[in-house]
């Protein structure tokens, strides 16, 4: 379907955040002469005046480059063969590249103040809105580079190419094959894909399945070559900051120890016999002789699948949130009913689901909604994500709105669990309740134990380009593959074509950000189980919601009730996860 085929109440209204693609070059014009002023603030950082001066001026163009990038970028994600879009969206990000050429002075001459010159502007009220922005300058200070060289690495403007080359890759270039649905010819795209992959008919399962990595093994060589890119940059900016690598880079960034990374590896390895459990039991449930990965999707139950209009699902959505109170709720209305979201699938659009924004502007969301289960839980896990940008922005400043994506998974799970947990809890039919009961043991396994896959696979490739292995099609395949037979046990047949999976995974290209969906969902998972067990516990929440990024992310994971410094968060995730599987054996067992 075309853009323009769409009715106007299915897409969202970037308008709110530049009225237009005429303001939008005054905007870049403005933005781009404020940026010029920094200049008049170097070498003079440490007198009070100048630096504040100068923090605001950042403050300022900060918030006009989120407006013009958002704009630009969220219309090309709409169609990304629209070449103006393209266009824009380049520039923005060569705007980006100048406004840290510009500004790289001043971390640099910052982290060249002695501790006592800091303490005394953080103590300052009128360092208010800058106050934790300095304290983080003086726990990086070991790792904040010569104002030269910190110059050099802001000139460089390929530190998100390799995520565009792959974009570009995925959204335009992967040429995806016919197959046949039912006896009719059905064109495979990113959004069908879910859907065919929990078709009834395991033919129809197969043809997906082998007709998807057809599509990628065609460009295996040139995905392979980027993503290797993509890694050695990783290692590259970590060495030169003086971290061992990527992953203590990525950490230390969102002030996270790296042992939650390890920890989180380690805990759901010593769990895996519950995957694998379920898997075993998925094979039973399934009666098929083999039990494919192409199987892995598919409902356990015939006749149970939850396919509605979005309409309906968005209701779905709002009963099973009920428990967040009358304001949460009101404002997902207003967010459907006044252009925060692009619902439908259309030609050259991104794949996938997410939500942005720029503060001063509502959040919006990003949907392919095309009628399945999981587009229905994408509405609220998206959602999730918008609200807690709503809160966040409404109640911090600027500087201090922006949540690290350390958290960032976390609102959004607690959305998903809350409405699933609702929807087993409130059927009386038994085959829905089968649905549902794997449903979340499925999102356990995808959320959690799959994504601690993708967290080891990048951990793993990273370290293979530490030593000098060379990153091929073989080295990344096979490990990928190996680990793949770890996680998913016996009961599964490995198919080959699954060795290539990790060629068209989007978030790969984000290092180390995949293992927050997995902290996420037991963040989360102990955050629902106190809200629905303790209703006052609402106001923490919307506490968490409000932090924004006031304070550390495990600071403000500890202020919601959640210590992922502890074991007590992975052992209530993985007590749901066996409480959960148990239910399911009950139900199956009873047929």
């Amino acid at each position: 379907m075309k853009r323009n085929e769409i009715d106007a109440k299915y897409k969202w209204h970037l308008e709110d955040i530049v009225d237009g693609d005429d303001n939008w070059e005054k905007l870049f014009s403005e933005c781009e002469e404020l940026i010029g002023g920094f200049k008049a603030y170097k070498g003079k950082l440490g007198k009070a005046d100048s630096l504040l001066a100068c923090l605001k001026l950042s403050s300022r163009v900060g918030l006009m480059f989120e407006k013009l990038f958002c704009y630009a970028r969220m219309r090309k994600d709409e169609d990304a063969s629209v070449d103006k879009y393209v266009g824009m969206t380049d520039r923005a990000m060569g705007l980006i590249s100048k406004l840290g050429a510009e500004t790289s002075f001043i971390e640099s001459e910052l982290a060249s103040l002695e501790n006592y010159q800091l303490m005394e502007f953080i103590s300052d009220s009128d360092f208010s809105d800058y106050d934790f922005y300095l304290k983080e300058v003086m726990r990086k200070k070991e790792h904040i580079l010569s104002e030269k060289e910190e110059k050099l690495l802001a000139m460089n403007n390929f530190d998100g190419q390799f995520q565009e080359i792959f974009t570009m890759i995925n959204n335009l270039e992967v040429d995806f094959p016919t197959i046949k649905v039912g006896g009719e010819k059905v064109k495979l795209t990113h959004g069908s894909y879910s859907v065919l992959l929990a078709n009834k008919d395991q033919r129809v399962r197969k043809a997906a399945f082998e007709g998807m990595y057809s599509a990628y093994k065609k460009l295996i060589n040139t995905i392979a070559a980027t993503y290797a890119g993509s890694v050695k940059k990783d290692n590259y900016y970590a060495k030169v900051r003086g971290f061992s690598d990527g992953m203590q880079k990525s950490l230390y960034n969102d002030n996270v120890p790296t042992a939650v990374y390890k920890n989180l590896v380690k805990s759901v390895n010593k769990n895996l016999k519950y995957v694998h459990k379920y898997v075993s039991l998925r094979k039973k449930a399934l009666h098929v002789g083999t039990l494919h990965m192409y199987d892995m999707y598919v409902p356990i139950v015939k006749d149970a699948e939850l396919s509605v209009s979005y309409e309906k699902a968005f209701d779905m959505v709002l009963e099973g949130l009920k428990p967040m109170g009358e304001e949460y709720i009101s404002m997902l209305k207003t967010a459907r009913d006044t252009g925060w979201i692009d619902v439908m699938e259309n030609e050259g659009k991104r794949s996938g689901a997410y939500s942005w924004g720029s503060y001063g502007t509502h959040p919006y969301v990003l949907l392919n909604y095309s009628g399945t289960t999981h587009d229905i839980f994408t509405i609220a896990h998206e959602l999730g994500h918008a609200m807690h940008s709503y809160y966040s922005n409404k109640s911090q400043v600027y500087d201090k709105a922006g949540y690290q994506i350390f958290v960032a998974e976390v609102a959004s799970t607690v959305n998903e669990v809350m409405l699933l947990k609702h929807l087993i809890s409130e059927t009386n039919d038994k085959a829905m309740r089968i649905f549902l009961l794997s449903y979340y043991l499925d999102m356990f396994r995808t959320t959690l134990f799959r994504q601690t896959m993708f967290a080891e696979f990048e951990l793993k490739a990273h370290e293979m380009e530490l030593k000098g292995e060379p990153l091929t099609v073989k080295s990344l395949s096979d490990c990928y593959y190996e680990l793949n037979k770890k996680y998913y046990g016996r009961s599964v047949r490995h198919d080959d074509e699954i060795r290539y999976e990790w060629a068209r995974i989007p978030h790969f290209y984000t290092a180390f950000y995949v293992y927050k969906y997995a902290t996420g969902i037991t963040s989360a998972v102990s955050i629902v189980l106190d809200l629905l067990k303790n209703p006052d516990s609402l106001a923490r929440y919307k506490r968490f919601l409000s932090a924004g990024g006031s304070k550390s992310p495990y600071e403000i994971l500890v202020d919601a009730g959640v210590d992922l410094a502890t074991t007590a968060p992975y052992e209530a995730v993985m007590k749901e996860f066996g409480d959960t599987l148990e239910l399911l054996e009950k139900e199956l067992g009873e047929n």
